[in-house]
């Protein structure tokens, strides 16, 4: 298979839930760790910096989190594979073995490995990329206008 072409089954995500898993996974790369957890500021007084820190209650953590668990197994599966291509551990010419070995290796919680992987975002567009899958009009649908939650 050639960077041009993906595989012929496709790579088992629609692509639109993949665009959106992408910018919330971007959403949530961009924050920085909790800075100061006690502190007793407002947005008022501290020129809104504190939206940029990850905290506890994390609205985009926790939508990222369910979106991915709410995906079927194959498609998590399928997720992790393309984050492992567009990471560099395999090429795009291997794609089965690597969605046959996402499938082999799942443990815990899919969607806490992927959240756990800096750079999530990049690395799940690198590897639709890689094969052949291009993105750029859903993602710009799902930041200019959301993503309908119904899935119409």
């Amino acid at each position: 298979m050639n960077a041009s072409e993906a595989p012929e089954d496709g790579i088992g995500i629609p692509t639109d839930t993949l665009a959106w898993i992408i910018l919330k996974a971007r959403a949530f790369d961009a924050q920085a760790g909790v800075s100061d957890p006690d502190e007793a500021s407002n947005s008022a007084d501290d020129r809104f910096v504190s939206v940029l820190e990850g905290q506890s209650d994390d609205p985009t953590a926790d939508e990222l989190h369910d979106l991915i668990d709410s995906l079927s197994d194959d498609e998590r599966a399928a997720l992790v594979a393309l984050a492992w291509i567009g990471r560099g551990d395999f090429e795009a010419e291997e794609w089965p073995e690597v969605l046959a070995m996402a499938r082999e290796r799942r443990q815990g919680s899919t969607a806490r490995y992927l959240m756990e992987m800096p750079l999530l975002g990049d690395y799940l567009e690198e590897g639709a990329a890689a094969l052949g899958v291009n993105l750029s009009d859903e993602e710009a649908e799902g930041y200019y206008h959301g993503r309908d939650r119904t899935g119409d």
